[in-house]
């Protein structure tokens, strides 16, 4: 297994403009032991591609994944199709910059209130078309458990079985199953057999009264992003129990804390590496 860093944990240096994808690899060999990326389509540039290659070669780093952000909870037709050319976009992006795994999602909960069975037929039409083109590009799409809308271990499972495809499998997303009143090492217990990406995620549960950035689960609960291995799941039982079951694809740091998001990043790759140590 090897360790990665999404764009994702460091964002807030993209929204602001202080970073490009070269200063990421940058950060990434200099401050942490992750060897891979993860790259995301909405803080991704095209101009960056000569500049991004090149930091990669000079420094040895892979790009882990590339992550999409469809999503198919649309009744208009034309907007799904868009979300399937993102999907698409993202593949060919896969392609360009040496990886076969594409992040993608089902999709949130539609304006219009429609409930979770109404919609799965619009993720699967959607998701078996990007499957297709996935599939002639020789790159694996992984959906994540992601949101409280089909963020469930047994809904995650029943998407992939509908689609029916060897290039749709799944992002293992270890903090997202609270969110939906699951546990994560019974989520992985589902899905297991189905796992081609793992989000390395940890949370609390915070009170009422929390001033920094929460998630409210399916129960009402509130939960705060924390350095991965410093809040509430038990990483070490979930990346070895994935060793049991012969996972050795990519462990993507995902970074959801208040602390400032280099910090956080660079203890949360150390977290894992520590764990990795320690698992024969």
């Amino acid at each position: 297994m090897k360790i990665a860093l999404s764009v994702w944990s460091v964002h807030s240096y993209f929204n602001s403009g202080e970073w490009s994808h070269e200063d990421l690899a940058e950060f990434v060999v200099n401050e942490t032991k992750a060897t891979g990326i993860e790259v995301l389509t909405r803080y991704w540039k095209p101009e960056e591609l000569e500049s991004f290659r090149a930091a990669l070669d000079r420094h040895h780093l892979e790009v882990a994944a590339i992550g999409a952000s469809n999503n198919f909870s649309f009744s208009d037709p034309a907007k799904r199709a868009e979300q399937v050319r993102g999907i698409t976009g993202a593949v060919d992006l896969a392609r360009t910059l040496g990886t076969r795994i594409v992040r993608v999602f089902a999709g949130d909960v539609p304006p219009d209130g429609s409930s979770y069975d109404e919609v799965k037929g619009w993720i699967v039409e959607g998701l078996r078309e990007a499957a297709a083109y996935a599939a002639e590009k020789d790159v694996l799409l992984c959906l994540e458990n992601h949101g409280v809308f089909a963020g469930k271990a047994d809904q995650v499972l029943d998407i992939l079985r509908e689609v029916d495809s060897p290039f749709l499998r799944s992002t293992f997303d270890t903090g997202n199953f609270l969110l939906v009143n699951e546990h994560p090492g019974e989520a992985l217990e589902t899905l297991h057999a189905q796992v081609a990406h793992v989000h390395f995620k940890d949370f609390v549960r915070v009170d009422d009264n929390y001033t920094g950035r929460s998630y409210q689960a399916l129960s009402g609960d509130r939960f705060a992003g924390r350095i991965a291995g410093e809040g509430s799941i038990d990483l070490n039982s979930l990346i070895t129990r994935l060793r049991q079951a012969d996972y050795d694809g990519w462990l993507t740091v995902e970074y959801e804390g208040d602390d400032e998001q280099k910090s956080g990043a660079i203890r949360s790759v150390a977290n894992l590496d520590r764990i990795l140590s320690t698992i024969i």
